[in-house]
């Protein structure tokens, strides 16, 4: 398994840990983990096999275990509509458990040069949020659940920092719960930016239901925004998602708090890994500071 430098020998999810549970993932449907290569590892250990064009991904957090079989529903009823999405791998039941892991494991999408822009991606929103409501029982929106999910299972995090993030994340539900949306409510990606988009052969592919729940579709527009100006980008990038999807989520007075709320997921994901992979420690430390010190002009890196 090649595996980064970066990930440390302690913590939940070490090289050891990781290679076992991937190996148990591959025993259980028949594939080869010899050769893989871990792609990501923040919000979940995602590898590529070498034997197969199959891409397993492990969810590398206690508290957020629960959405694993969720994802499953989603990608199933998905392909029921015939939507761009990637598509899990059949032929065994998912998701597969090792031990105190789940994972789920999917077909690879081949790819193209083709760029991504934001219309590609308003497109894809545009067509999910048409989508009748499923028939399984999709949770409903709570884009805080998995930010107090994450600080409870962080691996290490200072007491104060711990008690300013629950309280920012106590005032922003809040917040929140006041809101009045313009939009009706709909399946809802969760994590829409262009980092969740393949570009496949025969066009754009979705992928990453980690977050999909029924909900407000303004969330699905805030991402993008809130990356062009955290991680530097074109404000035409913007614009095009807007103009595309229809509705310029900026003029909307509630837009301010899902920016809020949006910057403070990004500040969390990888506070359950942060032992596990400590070169993300860095940035997480550079986000969480300029949130407590109001400074909203902070350029950010991205985890790595």
């Amino acid at each position: 398994m090649n595996a980064p430098l970066g990930l440390a020998v302690s913590g939940r999810f070490t090289p050891e840990k990781l290679a076992g549970v991937l190996a148990g993932v591959c025993a259980a449907t028949g594939l080869d983990p010899e050769g893989a290569t871990l792609l990501r590892f923040t919000t979940n250990a995602v590898y590529r096999l070498a034997s197969k064009p199959v891409v397993v991904r492990i969810a590398a957090s206690w508290g957020l275990r629960h959405r694993v079989a969720k994802v499953v529903k989603v990608a199933n009823w998905l392909a029921g509509h015939d939507f761009p999405a990637v598509r899990l791998l059949p032929g065994f039941e998912q998701p597969v458990r090792v031990g105190d892991y789940l994972a789920t494991v999917w077909d690879e999408v081949p790819t193209t040069s083709r760029r991504l822009t934001t219309r590609d991606l308003a497109v894809l929103l545009r067509r999910l949020h048409q989508l009748p409501k499923p028939a399984f029982d999709l949770p409903a929106w709570a884009p805080l659940d998995d930010v107090a999910r994450r600080i409870a299972d962080a691996e290490e995090l200072a007491e104060d920092d711990r008690e300013f993030l629950a309280d920012r994340s106590a005032a922003l539900a809040e917040q929140l719960a006041a809101l009045e949306y313009p939009l009706p409510p709909a399946v809802v990606h969760g994590d829409a930016h262009l980092g969740n988009l393949i570009p496949g052969p025969d066009g754009p592919v979705l992928c990453d239901f980690d977050s999909t729940s029924f909900g407000p579709p303004e969330w699905d527009l805030a991402p993008v925004l809130v990356a062009q100006h955290r991680f530097g980008g074109s404000m035409r990038e913007s614009r095009t998602l807007l103009r595309a999807y229809g509705f310029d989520v900026t003029q909307w007075p509630g837009f301010e708090v899902l920016r809020q709320v949006r910057e403070l997921k990004l500040v969390t994901s990888v506070l359950p890994i942060l032992r596990s992979n400590p070169d993300v420690a860095p940035e997480l430390h550079r986000r969480l500071a300029s949130v407590r010190s109001g400074d909203v002009d902070a350029r950010w890196s991205r985890y790595r």
